[in-house]
């Protein structure tokens, strides 16, 4: 099984819709026993909220069912998860200095990565912005995570 986890800062915009996004995938390719999917924020400021209600519009309005309640990354994240995907270089980064370890660190890596059809290297933060802002956040997020469930079909079939 491969352990996924989506990372951002407050873990009420992005990292949640790149969870439901990423199962909803998964789950329609019959792959759901394969993957253990969560999100996380590198900060606490949300703990045990649901995905604000602006972003649960947005994967609505895209019929993508939404689940989850934020939490707070921990240093055994990094022990538990497979890989974890940061959706901007400072929660990288934050995510990163929770280990010394080189192996761990590894790990966690950008997100937009995975893109195929865009070329940003970060999803921006839609939370103090207008709704256009969190159709945006979608698309790139749509994108990336059609992308991780393409590379990681090739490294198994490989």
């Amino acid at each position: 099984m491969k352990k996924i986890l989506f990372l951002c800062m407050g873990n009420i915009c992005r990292s949640p819709a790149a969870h439901c996004v990423f199962q909803k995938l998964v789950d329609d390719a019959g792959l759901g026993d394969q993957f253990e999917i969560e999100s996380a924020g590198t900060t606490g400021f949300h703990v045990s909220q649901p995905p604000d209600r602006r972003m649960q519009s947005t994967l609505r309005s895209r019929g993508i069912p939404v689940m989850g309640r934020s939490r707070k990354l921990i240093s055994s994240d990094l022990d538990t998860y497979d890989l974890i995907l940061a959706m901007d270089n400072d929660n990288l980064y934050d995510a990163r200095l929770l280990s010394t370890d080189p192996e761990k660190k590894a790990k966690v890596k950008l997100f937009c990565e995975f893109c195929r059809q865009h070329s940003e290297t970060e999803v921006p933060d839609p939370y103090y912005g207008g709704p256009h802002g969190f159709e945006k956040v979608m698309d790139l997020i749509e994108d990336g995570c059609q992308g991780l469930l393409e590379a990681l079909r090739e490294t198994k079939s490989a």
